[in-house]
């Protein structure tokens, strides 16, 4: 099935956010919900229905099951990003999860990638790819898990040359726009510290109590209409 030329434009966070329905959320290049439903076989039923939509749209989602619970991941692959073919589908799998009586748990959501500071990344990249199993394709600064394993994205940022120790690596925990305030305040109360809002809420800058940094990460305030 050949795909109309405007389900392959990239869609901006306002027009994701405009589309999406309730039990979705918006995480790089993907739309996401989790779903609990009663148990194991009740996931089976639910990833066949989902099965069946994707099939009728030609436009097929990750799925990952267990006991009680299905999570469905939507990207258009082809283009990059997320496009109007994925917010079609996501309101397809949301009716069909609401008719299974399944209840959405958007707060279980999240993405993690690691940030390493580098001077030379081209120095570092086959190294990575290599422990991470990665083979060879990578976008230019960052290497992801091409099979689809839910293996981390790793990303390369410019510093300066310097001796160790120093904190190189951070992650980049990625929550729902809805959840980041939570997450915040659950780990201040945890004994951390804000380091910096300066980019909120793009992203927030936190630290361990040992001074160790991880930047919590939404959507909002970005392009992601281009690559």
């Amino acid at each position: 099935m050949s795909v109309p030329a405007q389900d392959k434009q990239r869609l901006s966070g306002e027009e994701i956010a405009a589309g999406l329905p309730d039990d979705f959320r918006h995480l790089p290049g993907q739309v996401l919900a989790r779903y609990r439903v009663a148990d194991f076989a009740a996931a089976q039923q639910l990833a066949a229905a989902i099965g069946q939509l994707a099939e009728e749209a030609d436009h097929h989602p990750d799925l990952l099951l267990g006991w009680g619970y299905v999570e469905v991941r939507l990207s258009s692959h082809d283009v990059g990003g997320v496009t109007r073919r994925d917010l079609r589908l996501a309101r397809s799998v949301s009716a069909a999860a609401g008719a299974a009586g399944a209840h959405p748990e958007p707060r279980a959501l999240l993405l993690v990638e690691w940030g390493l500071d580098t001077w030379a990344d081209a120095e570092v990249l086959p190294f990575w790819r290599a422990v991470l199993g990665y083979g060879d394709a990578h976008r230019e600064g960052e290497i992801s898990d091409p099979a689809g394993r839910g293996g981390p994205t790793l990303w390369f940022q410019d510093t300066e040359e310097h001796e160790t120790p120093r904190q190189r690596f951070h992650p980049d925990v990625w929550v729902p726009v809805d959840e980041a305030r939570a997450r915040i305040d659950a780990a201040i109360a945890a004994g951390g510290t804000l380091v910096s809002d300066e980019r909120a809420p793009r992203f927030w800058v936190l630290a361990d109590p040992q001074g160790n940094r991880v930047c919590i990460c939404t959507v909002e305030g970005r392009d992601w209409t281009t690559p």
